[in-house]
C-alpha cells in the first residue's frame, strides 16, 4: 500500500496528498513553509478550501469539480503552468504545480487511501511549462469569465465586444442550435438583414479565432445549416455543474445519505459566486434564467441548512438561513428556521435580535409586515425558552435550599 505521508515528506517540493473526496490526508513540512499551514490545520479539509488557487486572470482554479479532480478520477496526472496560491497570511504566491496519481490497479490504493499527490513550486523555480488539458471552462455565476485548460482568457481586451455577447448566448442554449436570424436580432436589432448577417460572420470569425488561439478545436462553434451551436463535449459550464450538484445533494438527502448530501450541498454553494450573468442585469434574454437559478440557489441553501441542523450544527444552519434572507428578505420560512436553530442552540436572545432585525428590514425596505405564522412561532419559541429558563432557576433554587438544609442538619448533629 502506498504511504502518502512518506511520499509527501520526502519530496523536494512542497507537497500534499488528497483522497477521492479531495480531502487532504497528508501535508509536508515544505508545504507548511510555503503556505504557512501546519498539518493539523489542513488535514481533513478540502484542498480547494486551503489552496484557493486562481489563474493569472483572477479566475478560480480550485473548485469542487475542477479539472484536477476530474483528472484524478480518471487516474490521469494534472499540471498547471501558472497560478497564484493564497497563503495563510493572505498573501498571494505565484506558483505552478504538478501531480503524481496513485493508480487503483494491483491494490496500490485502497478506497480510503490517497488518490493523488500535488507538488507545489514557486514560479521562479519552475524549470519548464508542463502540458495542460484543453477544456473551455465558462463561468456564468457572478462575473462572466472564461478559462481554457487552466489559462484564463482576458476577454475584457477583446476588440469586438459583441463576440462576448454571442458566446454568452450560445452558452445559454447549452448545446442547442441557434438560428442566425435570432442572433442577428439579438446583436443588431436595428440593422437590416444583409448588414446584420455580414456583421455576424465577422463576429463569429473573431470568436473562433480567439478560442483557437487559446487552444480550443476549430469546430468548437459548429455551423449546422443556418444555425450555430457550442459543442458541449468541449465545454464545462459552472451553472450546469451547480444544478447537477444540487440535484445529487437533494437525492442523497431523500435517501438518508446525510454526509454525502452535506458535501454535495457545500460543493454547490462554492460554485454559486453570484447571480447568473450579473453584469447583464437589465438584459431581458437572460433575466428568466437568472431568476430560475436564484430559486435553485435558495433551495440549495434550505437543504444545506437542514443538513447542518440534522447534525446539531445549529449556528451554521442559522448563518446559512441569514444568507438566504439577505438574498430575499421576504422568504420568511428562512427567518422561522433562524429562530428555531438559535433557540435549539440555547440562544433565545440571539433569536430575538434576529427577529427584530428582519422585522425592521421588511417594514422599512420591503414595505410589508411579518406574517401571522412567523409572529406566532416567534411568540411560542420565546415563551418556551423563557419557561425553560424559569424552570432552570426554580430547580437551582430548590437544589440550593436542599444543600442549605443539609448543612444545617450537619451542624445540629455536630
Amino acid at each position: 500500500m502506498v504511504d502518502a505521508r512518506d511520499l509527501v515528506e520526502f519530496a523536494s517540493d512542497a507537497a500534499f496528498a488528497v483522497d477521492e473526496n479531495s480531502r487532504i490526508v497528508a501535508w509536508s513540512s515544505r508545504a507548511d513553509d510555503l503556505l504557512g499551514y501546519a498539518p493539523s490545520e489542513v488535514i481533513g479539509r478540502h484542498c480547494y478550501d486551503v489552496i484557493e488557487a486562481i489563474l493569472p486572470s483572477g479566475e478560480q482554479l480550485c473548485t469542487p469539480k475542477c479539472e484536477g479532480a476530474k483528472c484524478f478520477q480518471r487516474d490521469q496526472p494534472f499540471a498547471v503552468p501558472a497560478c497564484k496560491l493564497r497563503g495563510k497570511d493572505g498573501q498571494w504566491i505565484s506558483a505552478i504545480f504538478g501531480t503524481l496519481v496513485i493508480p487503483r490497479e494491483a491494490g496500490a490504493r485502497s478506497k480510503s487511501a490517497s488518490t493523488a499527490i500535488v507538488f507545489l513550486r514557486k514560479a521562479s523555480m519552475a524549470p519548464h511549462q508542463p502540458r495542460v488539458s484543453r477544456t473551455l471552462r465558462v463561468f456564468t455565476l457572478g462575473r462572466f469569465s472564461l478559462a481554457v485548460g487552466q489559462h484564463g482568457l482576458v476577454i475584457e481586451t477583446w476588440k469586438r465586444r459583441q463576440a462576448v455577447t454571442l458566446l454568452k448566448y450560445l452558452v445559454a442554449f447549452q448545446g442547442r442550435p441557434v438560428r442566425r436570424e435570432r442572433l442577428c436580432d439579438l446583436l443588431w436589432p436595428e440593422a437590416d438583414e444583409a448588414k446584420a448577417w455580414g456583421r455576424l460572420r465577422v463576429t463569429l470569425s473573431f470568436l473562433r479565432h480567439q478560442l483557437r488561439a487559446a487552444g480550443m478545436p476549430k469546430d468548437i462553434v459548429e455551423t449546422v445549416d443556418k444555425s450555430y451551436v457550442l459543442r458541449r463535449d468541449s465545454v464545462w459550464v459552472d451553472a450546469v455543474e451547480f444544478e447537477k450538484l444540487v440535484s445529487e445533494a437533494a437525492a442523497a438527502a431523500r435517501e438518508g445519505r446525510a454526509e454525502q448530501a452535506l458535501l454535495l450541498f457545500e460543493d454547490a454553494r462554492r460554485l454559486y459566486r453570484g447571480d447568473y450573468l450579473e453584469e447583464d442585469l437589465y438584459t431581458e434574454w437572460c433575466a428568466e434564467e437568472r431568476q430560475r437559478l436564484r430559486e435553485v440557489y435558495l433551495e440549495m441553501l434550505a437543504g444545506l441548512a437542514d443538513c447542518y441542523a440534522a447534525g446539531g450544527r445549529f449556528a451554521e444552519a442559522a448563518q446559512v438561513c441569514r444568507t438566504a434572507l439577505c438574498c430575499d428578505p421576504c422568504r420568511e420560512s428562512f427567518l422561522r428556521s433562524v429562530l428555531r436553530h438559535l433557540v435549539a442552540l440555547g440562544r433565545p436572545d440571539w433569536a430575538e435580535a434576529d427577529y427584530r432585525h428582519w422585522q425592521r428590514v421588511i417594514i422599512e425596505h420591503v414595505g410589508g409586515e411579518l406574517t401571522a405564522e412567523t409572529e406566532q412561532l416567534h411568540q411560542e419559541l420565546i415563551e418556551k425558552a423563557n419557561a425553560a429558563v424559569s424552570d432552570g432557576k426554580s430547580t437551582q433554587s430548590a437544589q440550593s435550599s436542599t444543600i442549605a438544609s443539609t448543612r444545617g442538619d450537619r451542624r445540629q448533629h455536630e
